[in-house]
């Protein structure tokens, strides 16, 4: 803090005081601990249904095309576009955020989603899934969801989130639809349909930030370009429906955030994404290798979520989705796999002549690229968080140890977090358990995360996983 101008010489005047003793010197925070274990690559990988991932610029400062896979040729700005037909299934990604300037305290910023066929013939465009919010909203017609503080663990009810990104993969995890999103649309060839036009606005909130974050899952009867486009509109009234097409021609909004080369040394800046991605979801069976099984005694493992260019927790597996095109100073692949399902299966089996015990959790170790015996995990709890989002479990125990259906999750997690634990799973010997985990990897976390198997009684030499 600084002193006013004038204080100092007040204080100058004042009788001196005897000096103060000297505080002690503050201890340094507790060293990370190893907790030894295996952490093997996630088996099975990502499908080949293409994602366009609009997050770049994330903070809008200028209106213009965000994102457009309209082919190039007769456009005012041919660079504009990346000239690629989504065709079949293919998903958007969406997230941006937009600060108000004093001067405009009122202002909304508008964002558009266009699509039309690119052939001759009408096409239909489908909404298999999808969900929108703000950050904070005050219509309340507008779904939003504030970073609220809630526990490290709470059971998933529906309405349970922290940030658009937890409450968009949330929802699309309980596979339903925003009513403020249309189910189907019929593209007439010849010129775009607006599919979308959604708000983005400050007026009466301090500071003057919002965000939005949407996810569509749509299936298409033909080939189709799309494009997300940011404008202002006049007041809180939208822009005029004619604008939206006019806008193609027009410049992209600028850019943010140019990343490291692939390959370049030294610390790595990785931009965020403008492109479109192969791969929406990663679907796997956790089993030992040639078998149709994973051994309950393999316990502590773990598995990465998400994980990424020097940040492979010493599995060696960067899971990112490599890009199919992109903007020039984008990144040059999807770092942390924003929006992608992760449907995951693992097939228990006790093949030891004791009975076993094991915790399910979803973690936040240390990032790292090398392998290291096992995984890093702060001693003290740290402010950063990492992980907003739900998971949704079935197969662990229940009162009675018999196996649970279908249950959700909402974690908190932060910096080098250990647990907490999802649940338990009990074996007796030559017993089976069938767990299922899904999750989509949601904006406003950083990866990357650890799905880990714990034996119930733990070594002394770990600190013991928080419970909630």
């Amino acid at each position: 803090m600084t002193l006013p101008f004038a204080l100092p010489l007040l204080l100058a005047a004042l009788p001196a005081a005897p000096p103060a003793p000297t505080p002690p010197a503050s201890a340094a925070p507790p060293a990370p601990v190893l907790r030894p274990q295996t952490v093997a690559p996630l088996p099975g990988g990502l499908d080949q249904v293409l994602l366009v991932n609009d997050n770049n610029p994330e903070l809008i400062t200028a209106p213009g095309i965000l994102l457009s896979t309209f082919p190039a040729a007769g456009r005012g700005v041919p660079a504009a576009h990346l000239d690629v037909a989504l065709n079949g299934r293919f998903d958007l990604f969406s997230h941006h955020v937009y600060a108000g300037k004093p001067e405009s305290l009122d202002s909304t910023l508008w964002l558009a989603v266009l699509a039309q066929p690119r052939g001759s013939q009408p096409i239909s465009l489908k909404l298999l899934a999808g969900s929108t919010a703000l950050s904070q909203a005050t219509d309340k017609l507008q779904p939003a969801a504030p970073f609220l503080p809630l526990p490290e663990l709470f059971p998933q009810d529906g309405s349970t989130y922290s940030g658009p990104g937890s409450r968009v993969a949330t929802e699309l995890l309980a596979r339903q639809r925003n009513p403020l999103l249309p189910g189907e649309w019929t593209l007439q060839p010849g010129s775009p349909t607006t599919l979308l036009v959604l708000p983005l606005p400050v007026k009466g909130l301090d500071p003057l930030l919002n965000g939005r974050n949407l996810q569509l899952r749509l299936q298409s009867s033909g080939p189709v370009s799309l494009a997300t486009l940011a404008a202002f509109g006049s007041g809180d009234q939208p822009p005029a429906p004619a604008s939206w097409a006019a806008l193609l021609d027009g410049p992209l909004s600028p850019k943010e955030h140019s990343p490291t080369p692939r390959g370049g040394k030294g610390a790595i800046v990785y931009s965020r994404v403008s492109g479109v991605q192969i791969g929406s979801v990663w679907r796997a069976a956790l089993t030992d290798p040639g078998q149709s099984w994973l051994s309950a005694s393999r316990a502590p493992i773990s598995w990465p979520i998400s994980s990424l260019e020097r940040g492979t927790l010493g599995s060696g597996q960067v899971q990112t989705a490599e890009l199919k095109a992109l903007y020039p100073g984008t990144a040059w692949a999807a770092h942390g796999n924003y929006g992608v399902e992760y449907d995951l299966s693992i097939p228990l089996r006790n093949d030891s002549k004791a009975p076993l015990q094991l915790q399910l959790a979803l973690e936040t170790p240390l990032k790292t690229d090398q392998p290291l015996g096992g995984l890093r995990f702060n001693a003290s709890p740290a402010r950063a968080v990492m992980f907003r989002g739900t998971v949704e479990v079935s197969g662990l125990d229940d009162e009675a140890g018999k196996p649970m259906g279908r249950r959700g999750f909402h974690l908190i997690q932060r910096a080098g977090q250990q647990g907490p634990a999802l649940g338990t799973v009990s074996l007796a010997p030559g017993a089976q358990r069938q767990l299922q985990v899904r999750l989509i990897y949601p904006a406003d976390a950083t990866p990357p995360q650890v799905l880990t198997l714990l034996p119930v009684k733990q070594s002394p030499a770990s600190p013991a996983s928080p419970r909630p």
